[in-house]
């Protein structure tokens, strides 16, 4: 079940919320139980059979947790056993079949299964890894409650496509925490932005993409500059619109998740990029990864070597394809440049050619993950600086432009932290007509935003998040 069905916003969020707060605010037993049932109920909606699987891990985090917990013996071997088995599992559904299409490749001559993945697998994988680690650290009592640290795998509002929680940032808020009318309206409020960033902006400007990366022979410089920047708009808009559908929710319950994007395409190099795109899966590499392997404390050669694992990982992570781990090592070989080779030339640089050149970067990296092959990858850059096979310019170039002209205008500002510098200017003049434009205004705009998306929604076929397929 996607945020973005009918299904959801008609049948299951108007069920839990009548549910959920009907029930006592002190019966916070009671009201965690509520939120486990929809959220199993909410996994379910995508296919039952992929249930006992989500089951079994949550079994098996439960079980491993108390394993590692100080004070218990062996639990070195224990974690370690833990961890074999669950990235095994998220290594069975995601990468067989990858695995075997290679080995074909090469001659073996094997069948294929169809392996089903279960959905979220790749965000409550990590989400397990992250707390057992932390257990074992010490730095989390290990849970023996079931049915609480089930909810914090399964919680409906994230557990699909994240942000990736650690059990640290929610332990607290699932024992004891308190739902206020305000809670509500502004995750409300959030809620319905992020429904429009995926309905308004991101559907459209995916079309202009698709088109763009399917046109084959067609492809001009400027259709292939279109692909390019669709593609950069739309998975932002896409990915970060479900977190603020997540995040809204969350809050409408009582829980606040971690922030996941910080306007990343105000970025000036590759590694500010990831320190504001996706900053929860980056920050999960960092402490259980990187660090781990040694961070920066080292010497040089180590430190390349533990960047190109990290981002070897961080591709494959994102699905398996050549395509994801040419991104990674893309993206490995930008943050060792700037490391070790241009970066005190970088910061020299004005501002504006920062910019520019971290985002031409950034749009570029986006091609291969876009691309279903690394030749497509190859053509659409290639056509990108000059070597297209239509030329510079097409009358399906024009079409695109035109025909989603409005969707381009709205979502420059939209990416950029306009409303963080508005709200500031408000903020500062402090008068009645700013303190009321502050409190009502968001509100007021959420409901318009709102009432299009479901016309969108009515009128468009339905388009699933671009991160469910990761």
């Amino acid at each position: 079940m996607a945020f973005n069905s009918m299904a959801f916003l008609f049948g299951l969020l108007p069920a839990v919320l009548v549910c959920y707060f009907l029930l006592p605010a002190r019966w916070r037993t009671g009201r965690n139980w509520v939120l486990l049932v929809f959220s199993l109920a909410f996994y379910a909606w995508g296919g039952v059979r992929m249930v006992p699987f989500l089951v079994l891990s949550i079994l098996l985090y439960w079980g491993g947790g108390l394993l590692v917990a100080p004070g218990r013996s062996h639990r070195k071997g224990w974690l370690m056993a833990s961890l074999v088995v669950n990235v095994g599992i998220l290594a069975y559904f995601k990468y067989t079949g990858f695995l075997l299409e290679n080995l074909n490749a090469l001659g073996l001559g094997v069948t294929v299964p169809e392996i089903l993945m279960p959905a979220g697998i790749s965000f409550y994988t990590f989400q397990g890894i992250s707390y057992l680690v932390d257990v074992y650290r010490g730095t989390v009592a290990a849970e023996r409650n079931l049915p609480r640290l089930a909810l914090y795998f399964a919680f409906f509002p994230q557990m699909i496509q994240g942000p990736i929680l650690r059990y640290g940032d929610m332990a607290a808020e699932l024992r004891q925490r308190r739902e206020s009318l305000e809670d509500v309206t502004a995750g409300l409020t959030r809620f319905c932005f992020g429904l429009a960033k995926k309905l308004l902006l991101a559907d459209a400007l995916g079309q202009a993409a698709d088109a763009a990366f399917a046109s084959g022979d067609r492809l001009t410089v400027g259709l292939a500059w279109i692909g390019a920047v669709g593609y950069t708009l739309q998975l932002y808009f896409d990915f970060s619109g479900y977190t603020d559908m997540a995040i809204g929710l969350g809050r409408v319950f009582g829980f606040r998740l971690p922030e996941n994007f910080n306007y990343p395409y105000i970025t000036r190099s590759a590694g500010e990029f990831w320190r504001r795109w996706h900053m929860t899966l980056s920050f999960w590499f960092r402490d259980y990864v990187y660090i781990p392997l040694g961070g920066n404390r080292c010497a040089r050669g180590r430190q390349i070597v533990n960047i190109l694992v990290v981002w070897m990982l961080t591709g494959l992570w994102h699905g398996s394809a050549w395509t994801f781990v040419a991104w990674g090592l893309y993206y490995a070989a930008l943050l060792l440049g700037e490391r070790f080779l241009w970066g005190k030339a970088l910061e020299k640089l004005p501002g504006a050619v920062r910019h520019l050149y971290a985002l031409v970067l950034v749009i570029v990296g986006w091609v291969f993950f876009r691309s279903a092959t690394l030749t497509q990858a190859g053509q659409m850059i290639a056509g990108m600086f000059g070597f297209a096979p239509g030329g510079a310019w097409s009358g399906e170039t024009t079409y695109y432009l035109l025909q989603f002209r409005w969707e381009w205008i709205l979502a420059i500002p939209a990416a950029l932290p306009v409303k963080p510098w508005l709200e500031g200017k408000l903020t500062k003049a402090d008068t009645a007509l700013t303190r009321g434009v502050l409190l009502w205004g968001p509100k007021l705009l959420a409901g318009v935003l709102l009432a299009l998306s479901i016309l969108r929604l009515l009128s468009a076929t339905f388009t699933s998040f671009l991160y469910f397929q990761f």
